[in-house]
């Protein structure tokens, strides 16, 4: 019987299936429920949030090399901390079937940029697939373990934004238990361990593999041919397939679900029986500039098709009707379109950590996480954002450079989570190499942006099983970090006191948030430690400043309207909060300079 799933959760359906034991994963969109997923719906795989990517493969790659089905999940940007293992894992092969799931973001809903993750299945000289519905992410998940076991190397599942989060119509089946028995064995030394000698002699088999994929590409059955009007051919894949084929059904269409290796022969058939050859596909000219090299002369492909932001039937058909897109024009003026910016939730510990910095006109090296909406109108408080973990390695390179200038000027500020994914090396580097920079842990206790996964630091599973917690003070203790301290981020004075006292110290500094988690965290009741469940504009007092807007808490807005205040002081409006929202964090009442915000009734 068919079912409606998510493409994620087809992934994970096609692989319980084909008999996966081990399935390790790091949060991040479009990837995250996958592992999810696993962990809520399918008890006979082993699953766990590893601290970062790279983690996670060796993970699965370890799980693999002992003879178990396994897989690794992650976003686009978690490939690049990852790559390490894969090029190698490449050489050393598997024995268990190993799928690693990389989901790209096009148009960067939620990521620091694009990237086309085909490249790195050309790069490590592995086979990709890209499914386009849910029907095929379960499809294709199922195919890659015997495609992996077969040719004796990890595969790809590449899939995107839309395909991960779009719901069709699955026919599920039963699972089928791995015949390869379990078992690591001595002997095998010569393809497991990757010493100049035994890369020499894997290189070749490399690139036999490789040949023998290529045949097999043209003989996969999810690359179709389908010859409809000669006179124009479409080579596609994945969701771009979907969105061409839905606005020119009469087209003839070569869709591809092995992207890399090509199938060489198949192409060769098509460019004979077709006049003309279009290529679409999403962000890279990947197919386009492999077949252009075979020789074949195409008849438009990314003259037309944008090479940036993700496709959508409109934008297909707009580009092959002989003009590049162009956005449509808004009829609606932005003006009357309400205003819904991302923002920091009523009451989160990062809000007034963040306007202490801004008080101190402190730069702000930041990093992947909720706390990156500070960079946003009126806070304006994070000032760079390039990867997991840069912050406090960047952080100390600054402080390298600007030397005694830099003292009281510079600090790095990075999330529980992303501190333990990639933040405590560049805490022992500046330690090791006496540098002077100030790192900020805002421990939330959760990996709160991606859907609250837990994490090393949170004491929990991702089977919410009770584990050990790891102590921040410590690992500073550990690297030599003299200056630890711990702020309470919901007393703005007491931050701007402390963080300023050790940005001007000449040594390295650890401030560790304490008594801050998330306030969607319902685990640790957050709210507990406030006075008082919500507070109150006390007209009387309110002079209209708009010193409390700064902070741009949710449950605060302006309200026009003249007026005066009872000592006499004329205004403009008066400000509101929303008692929905607010949870009563007192940050607010922190900034007002007139004792005009007041509790409210319980």
């Amino acid at each position: 019987m068919k079912e409606i799933m998510q493409g994620n959760s087809a992934i994970v359906r096609g692989a319980w299936e084909a008999g996966v034991k081990v399935a390790a994963a790091y949060p991040g969109t479009p990837s995250s429920e996958i592992l999810k997923d696993v962990a809520d719906n399918y008890p006979e795989v082993y699953a766990e949030w590893a601290p970062n990517e790279m983690v996670a493969l060796q993970v699965a790659g370890g799980a693999a090399i002992a003879g178990a089905r396994s897989m690794a999940s992650m976003k686009h940007v978690g490939m690049n901390v990852a790559a390490d293992a894969l090029m190698t894992l490449a050489y050393t092969g598997i024995k268990g079937g190993l799928m690693v799931v990389i989901a790209d973001d096009p148009f960067a809903h939620s990521s620091q940029n694009e990237q086309d993750s085909r490249n790195w299945a050309r790069f490590a000289k592995i086979p990709l697939l890209e499914p386009g519905d849910a029907q095929e992410c379960y499809d294709f998940a199922k195919i890659s373990f015997d495609i992996s076991e077969k040719f004796d190397t990890p595969v790809i599942l590449r899939t995107e934004t839309r395909v991960a989060h779009s719901d069709s119509l699955v026919e599920p089946g039963k699972r089928v238990e791995s015949k390869i028995p379990l078992g690591l064995d001595p002997k095998e030394a010569p393809k497991y361990v990757m010493i100049p000698g035994h890369v020499r002699v894997r290189r070749k088999i490399i690139e036999e593999r490789m040949r023998k994929l290529e045949e097999y590409a043209d003989t996969f059955k999810y690359n179709v041919m389908e010859i409809n009007d000669p006179s124009v051919g479409v080579i596609t894949s994945g969701v771009s397939y979907m969105y061409t084929k839905d606005v020119f059904p009469e087209w003839s269409y070569l869709k591809l679900g092995m992207v890399w290796p090509l199938p060489k022969k198949m192409i060769a058939e098509f460019f004979k029986k077709v006049k003309k050859v279009i290529i679409v596909e999403e962000l890279d000219p990947f197919i386009e500039t492999e077949i252009k090299a075979m020789g074949y002369k195409i008849w438009h492909g990314k003259d037309l098709i944008p090479n940036m932001y993700e496709l959508t039937p409109e934008i297909v058909e707009k580009s092959l009707k002989g003009k590049k897109y162009k956005a449509p024009k808004v009829k609606v003026k932005p003006e009357d379109l309400p205003r819904r910016p991302p923002n920091l939730c009523a009451g989160c510990s990062h809000r007034p950590l963040f306007y202490a910095l801004k008080k101190l006109g402190a730069f702000v090296f930041g990093d992947i996480g909720c706390y990156t909406l500070a960079v946003a109108p009126p806070l304006q408080a994070l000032h760079t954002c390039v990867c997991m973990g840069a912050g406090g390695g960047m952080a100390h390179g600054a402080m390298k450079a600007l030397g005694k200038e830099g003292l009281g000027k510079v600090v790095a500020v990075l999330g529980d989570s992303t501190f333990l994914h990639s933040g405590i090396t560049p805490l022992m580097n500046a330690v090791y190499n006496k540098g002077n920079s100030t790192t900020i842990v805002l421990d939330n206790r959760i990996t709160a942006m991606t859907g609250h996964q837990e994490h090393p630091g949170t004491g929990f599973t991702v089977r919410q099983e009770p584990t050990n917690m790891v102590n921040y003070m410590e690992i500073g203790k550990v690297f030599g970090v003299k200056s630890i301290r711990y702020l309470d981020p919901y007393n703005i004075k007491e931050c701007m006191e402390i963080i300023k006292e050790e940005m001007s110290k000449n040594e390295p500094s650890l401030l560790l948030c304490k008594d801050s988690p998330c306030v969607m965290l319902r685990r640790a009741k957050p709210m507990e430690k406030f006075k008082n469940p919500l507070y109150v504009i006390d007209t009387d007092k309110c002079r209209g400043c708009k010193a409390c807007l700064e902070i741009n808490c949710p449950a605060i807005s302006w309200r026009e309207g003249a007026g005066k205040t009872t000592d006499g002081h004329k205004r403009k409006g008066t400000v509101y909060i929303n008692p929905d929202q607010c949870v009563g964090c007192e940050v607010c009442v922190q900034v007002c300079k007139f004792e005009a915000i007041v509790p409210g009734k319980k």
